[in-house]
């Protein structure tokens, strides 16, 4: 008998050809199958008489054919079936569209289930390609999502001969499930799939939404327990007040708190897991600046990776410039370090000369050894996978670990990206930092933005023009940065110096292009969102945002933190065409938020968790039932019960607890997999 980890080419009605296009939906097992939940359904169970219906109302309708199917051929490839059905307190004409398959199905006198919108005439109501279902059986359908090559039908008749198969033990332990009120294993499979009813419909999904986020938060509780290492990088020296007195201004409480955490982590002699989030501009840098400061006059080295070379060459020449005057000596690893310069860094990383090492994935090659990495830090976190992470920790012993994100992740997405580190929030401003001053308008307005973007660059300010695409596209109407760099440096701003900074440039060229900008020698940068993070220019003061619609609400808010970095008022200005009320709805919410927690809710809440993490670069496996917004109680319950059951066997070796240790097996698995 087949059970949930055989093969799916193994279960009836499949084969070798079907099953190559379930491996494609990601299928690969009976119990993959099972775990293909509906996307939707399909209810028959409340059913009206055609008298009682409205007019534009979705409605089932149990009623009996009274008319011949008449077939209509209108054109080339339309044909329409048309027939009466009755109920006994009216009459619906029904109409169906090139389905020879389903008419040839249907019977005169025949009573069947009518499921789809009325239209039509008080005299004669309508309903176009309704779903229709023979009476008897499940009263609730599922709905799947499905491709051209496999129908939500055929997956469906697939899952009911999966079903009978042998499924596994129940994961989750019978006290959780006591205690929680959930429903076991094969009620929850049989009832998400084939509901007897929309009670049964519910119980499932709690169970099944409760499972998966209790799976994954038990994942992520023993993977922080794995990582807490005793390691002999402890911090004996707190010297702390000696880098304080560098600064020519004062830390936030904020900063002092964030700072505080992470040294109590590495004077305890167990390895430090943490993740600092704090949004544009509220100085997680010093923050960061400070803890290698401390390493070094401990003697350990730090390591500080960033996603882009600006972003790490930005890095390198702040923290020189705080540490300027000191005996800790820094260098820069990156791509564009020529191959002669980076053997000579190597070597003085490798023999200890080197106190701070700061750098791109270029520090991760095997080349690259350290002396004595006690600090690890990697900057904007959710661009690197968790083994990208992992793969730096690995070049020391047990060395502290420290990520950063300038992207607000909000509370409920936080606990499961982070599951695995501990978090400390800046979530506070230095003194001196600018409001933004942020403006929605339509195309008609571009000629005074230009004007009152030139404005600036007469006061001997800068800017920025952000462009969602880099190149012309025929298919959509939007500015594209090439184009806009172009037409602007011939036309409007053909006095100005003009710069043009995107993704598809070499590395060495938009270095040298925000090297010039950062000088002063361009007014104007022409950008697509390669400018989104870490750039710091204190002198620009005004942004202009085309298709501001084309972007999330978190991107933009990261554009727009790229100003107001000095000590001039500033204005991000977007510009939208969308006569979508939803869009400028969202579009208003930056406008009238500067919290980029707060924006960051509201993202996710328009987004979803899957559209708002992008391209799933934070290496967490898919969620297939649970939504992170709306399930946020039931995510605090999880962690309760994870916490419990933790208490009771740590280790999760006790024989009601093995199937669970088998599932986060596989989470392990999926985690180190990106």
């Amino acid at each position: 008998m087949l059970n949930f980890s055989s093969d799916i080419r193994y279960l009836k009605g499949v084969g070798e050809k079907r099953a190559k296009t379930l491996y494609n939906l990601g299928i690969d097992t009976v119990g993959a199958l099972l775990r293909y939940y509906p996307r939707n359904y399909e209810d028959f169970s409340k059913q009206k008489n055609i008298s009682d219906c409205n007019f534009e109302e979705k409605v089932c309708i149990k009623a009996k054919i009274v008319s011949p199917v008449i077939e209509n051929y209108i054109k080339k490839n339309m044909t329409i079936y048309k027939f009466n059905i009755f109920d006994g307190t009216g009459y619906v004409n029904i109409s169906i569209f090139n389905n020879k398959y389903l008419a040839n199905k249907l019977h005169l006198g025949s009573e069947y289930l009518f499921l789809g919108k009325i239209t039509g005439t008080l005299r004669m109501p309508q309903m176009s390609s309704p779903v229709i279902k023979e009476v008897g059986g499940n009263s609730i359908e599922p709905i799947y999502p499905a491709t051209a090559l496999m129908s939500s039908n055929s997956i469906s008749k697939l899952m009911k001969t999966a079903l009978t198969c042998e499924l596994p033990e129940d994961p989750i332990p019978e006290s959780i499930r006591e205690k929680y009120g959930l429903c076991d294993l094969l009620y929850a499979i049989n009832n998400i799939h084939f509901p007897k009813t929309n009670e049964a419909l519910e119980r499932a999904k709690k169970r099944l939404v409760f499972e998966e986020l209790f799976v994954l938060q038990l994942s992520l509780t023993l993977l922080k327990g794995k990582k807490r290492n005793e390691t002999a990088n402890k911090i004996q020296n707190n010297c702390v007040n000696d880098f304080l007195s560098l600064l020519p201004y004062e830390l936030t409480n904020a900063q002092k708190s964030a700072i505080n955490d992470c040294l109590k982590d590495m004077q305890s002699g167990y390895s430090m897991n943490r993740l600092i989030e704090g949004d544009v501009g509220s100085g997680k840098t010093a923050v960061a600046t400070a803890l290698m400061y401390v390493c070094a006059k401990n003697n350990l080295q730090s390591a500080l990776m960033a996603p882009t070379e600006v972003l790490a060459t930005q890095h390198f020449e702040n923290i020189s410039s705080t540490l300027d005057g000191t005996d800790i000596k820094i260098c820069l690893l990156t791509g564009s370090v020529t191959q002669k310069n980076k053997s000579i860094i190597k070597e003085k990383i490798m023999s200890g000369d080197y106190d701070i090492i700061i750098g791109t994935h270029a520090i991760l090659t095997d080349d690259t050894v350290f002396k004595n990495l006690g600090l690890v830090i990697t900057d904007e976190q959710h661009r690197f996978g968790v083994k990208q992470r992992g793969n730096l920790s690995s070049k020391g012993n047990h060395p502290h670990t420290l990520v950063m994100s300038a992207t607000p992740i909000p509370r409920t997405l936080g606990l499961i990206i982070y599951g695995d580190l501990d978090i400390s929030m800046i979530n506070e401003y230095p003194k001196g930092r600018q409001d933004i001053a942020t403006y929605l308008v339509d195309s008609s307005y571009r000629n005074r933005v230009l004007a009152y973007v030139k404005k600036h660059l007469d006061e001997g300010r800068q800017g920025y023009i952000v462009c969602p695409l880099v190149e012309e596209n025929e298919e959509f109407d939007l500015k594209s940065a090439n184009e806009y760099f172009e037409e602007l440096s011939t036309g409007y701003f053909a006095d100005y110096k003009l710069g043009l900074l995107h993704g598809k440039m070499k590395p060495k060229e938009k270095d040298r292009v925000m090297k010039a900008f950062s000088s002063g020698e361009l007014n104007l940068l022409i950008s697509t969102t390669v400018i989104e993070v870490g750039i710091d220019v204190p002198n620009s003061a005004i942004m202009v945002i085309e298709n501001a619609e084309r972007f999330g609400l978190s991107a933009l808010h990261q554009l727009r933190g790229r100003i107001g970095r000095g000590k001039y008022k500033s204005t991000c200005i977007l510009i939208s065409d969308s006569k979508s009320e939803a869009t400028k709805r969202r579009l208003n919410i930056i406008v009238n938020n500067k919290d980029g927690f707060k924006i960051a809710d509201e993202d996710l809440s328009l987004r979803g968790p899957g559209d708002f993490l992008g391209n799933r670069q934070h290496g967490l496996p898919d969620l297939r039932i649970a939504d992170i917004f709306s399930s946020s109680e039931t995510l605090k319950l999880c962690g309760q019960a994870a916490d419990e059951l933790l208490a009771s066997d740590p280790k999760l070796k006790l024989p009601e607890n093995l199937q669970l240790r088998k599932e986060i097996i596989n989470i392990y698995k999926k985690l180190n997999e990106n």
